[in-house]
């Protein structure tokens, strides 16, 4: 493992076999302000994690030992840690996974470091930055809360798990409740990048957010999808019970 040697910037983790690439990255993200510790294995990853967590983890898919994916499912177990993960070139499977699992954006490899660095950059303004800017504590739609300063999701009073990405999602629809909201302005506010051609990010986390929802007794099809046009929460169709 490499230590980092600037003390000043944000903290990040890159996990990466690559030793060459991660040597690469590790020296251009240091140029960047970025304080950067590596690691070329899962193991090694959770176990830094554990005793100095980063503020973002840059994550490889393809590791030995622990998958990528597995370390992702360990980190969301424990935390809400910002994660960047790194997949092969046209692995749509493995972008889909890593965003079911949790993570909060990825990278198809090979990739410009000017863009992981952006990519790192709006993560982070994202993670530290969600809803300071509103007087409100709590949203509330029907039987949905959501708790802005806690950043928790309540249906029914019980807590519902979500992800960073997926909370941001539904609290651009509570704020917008019966309105119809883009593709592609919902893949702008929640995931902080434009839409991209064939993107379905922001579609396979609607999926799993109605699944969960569905779980806690709100009907999952409260949030609508209306072909050609966007997403909008449906009160009138959103809850059970």
């Amino acid at each position: 493992m490499t230590e980092p040697v600037n003390p000043a910037g944000p903290r990040l983790l890159l996990v990466d076999d690559d030793v060459a690439l991660a040597a690469m990255l590790r020296e251009f993200l240091e140029l960047q302000g970025f304080v950067v510790a590596t690691v070329q294995d899962g193991a090694s990853a959770l176990k830094h994690i554990r005793a100095s967590p980063p503020d973002l983890v840059v994550l490889d898919v393809m590791l030995p030992g622990i998958s990528g994916f597995e370390v992702l499912e360990c980190i969301r177990a424990q935390d809400d840690l910002p994660v960047v993960m790194l997949t092969a070139r046209g692995a749509e499977s493995d972008r889909i996974t890593g965003l079911l699992a949790g993570a909060d954006d990825y990278l198809p490899k090979p990739f410009n470091p000017l863009e992981l660095a952006a990519r790192i950059q709006a993560v982070l303004k994202r993670s530290r930055g969600q809803v300071r800017n509103d007087n409100a504590t709590d949203l509330v739609v029907g039987h949905l809360r959501l708790d802005l300063r806690r950043r928790e999701l309540l249906a029914w009073d019980v807590r519902v798990p979500v992800t960073a990405a997926e909370m941001r999602v539904l609290e651009h629809l509570m704020r917008h409740p019966g309105e119809v909201l883009s593709r592609a302005r919902l893949t702008e506010l929640a995931l902080g990048r434009p839409i991209e051609a064939f993107d379905r990010s922001l579609d396979t986390l609607i999926s799993k957010l109605r699944r969960k929802l569905a779980a806690a007794g709100v009907a999952g099809d409260c949030i609508r999808g209306l072909r050609g046009h966007g997403y909008v929460l449906d009160l009138g169709s959103g809850q059970e019970g």
